[in-house]
């Protein structure tokens, strides 16, 4: 891929308050990531901050899509919303995003609602999981294709999800699972490559958004505990990253 890569972030949520004070919208937490990720990959000659080249697309608020014609690749982020309901912004998703996968140039990044999207676009199911919620700091196991692109044994990645993609779809190679999810990352060479878990979730992003289910009663005091005891541990979000910047650039 030539530079500068032209990325549109197709933001599917809007943060709660706190984070949106501090940071604004996810595709600036995004483009903050990816910038750091390259920086810190120490290969200017391969990559670097100013080589990327960042849009934001409100999809969920504004259903505002970019040009095909004027990037080279989208990252679908995260969402509250259910990937397999039938909103109108929804459904133009999935559609907008078979469009993407019917031709060949431009490239996909999924995360979590947005990995869930890929594969419902790609025809499998998609919908809440019976083993409940994965939360907070947990460990990605790899598979050996997982390996060679995350250049890691094993990843840990903040998750924050009860809904899953329950198969592969075909010609998709499988990246890692974990104990409550068989299909944690998918990848197509020069096409896709997305994760369930949030590279993009910080310590403080994680703490409010446990802290506000628990208050909702979406998380049991049992659930918000488990989760707050891993909101510290080390994680991987700039290994991921740089993962999906050599994606970026393969040939």
């Amino acid at each position: 891929m030539q530079k500068p890569i032209r990325i549109a972030v197709l933001e599917c949520d809007t943060p709660l308050d706190k984070i949106k004070a501090r940071h604004g919208g996810y595709g600036n937490i995004f483009e903050r990531l990816l910038k750091v990720a390259a920086t810190e990959m120490h290969t200017p000659d391969f990559v670097n901050a100013d080589d990327l080249h960042v849009t934001k697309f409100h999809v969920q608020e504004k259903m505002e899509y970019p040009n095909i014609e004027d990037i080279d690749a989208i990252l679908i982020t995260g969402s509250r919303f259910n990937s397999f309901d039938n909103d109108p912004w929804i459904t133009k998703l999935v559609q907008f995003t078979q469009d993407i996968l019917a031709q060949t140039r431009v490239r996909i990044i999924g995360v979590c609602f947005g990995h869930q999207i890929v594969g419902r676009a790609l025809g499998v199911k998609v919908d809440r999981s019976n083993a409940g919620w994965e939360t907070s700091v947990l460990p990605m196991t790899l598979t050996p294709k997982g390996k060679e692109l995350f250049k890691k044994d094993i990843i840990n990645i903040h998750q924050m999800h009860r809904d899953i993609v329950y198969a592969y779809p075909p010609g998709v190679e499988a990246l890692g699972h974990s104990p409550r999810c068989d299909v944690q990352g998918m990848y197509a060479q020069n096409r896709l490559l997305t994760v369930q878990g949030h590279p993009e979730f910080t310590q403080e992003i994680m703490e409010e958004l446990c802290e506000t289910r628990h208050a909702q009663k979406i998380f049991d005091d049992e659930l918000y505990a488990d989760s707050m005891r891993r909101v510290a541990d080390a994680q991987d979000g700039v290994v991921v990253a740089q993962a999906f910047l050599r994606f970026l650039v393969e040939g």
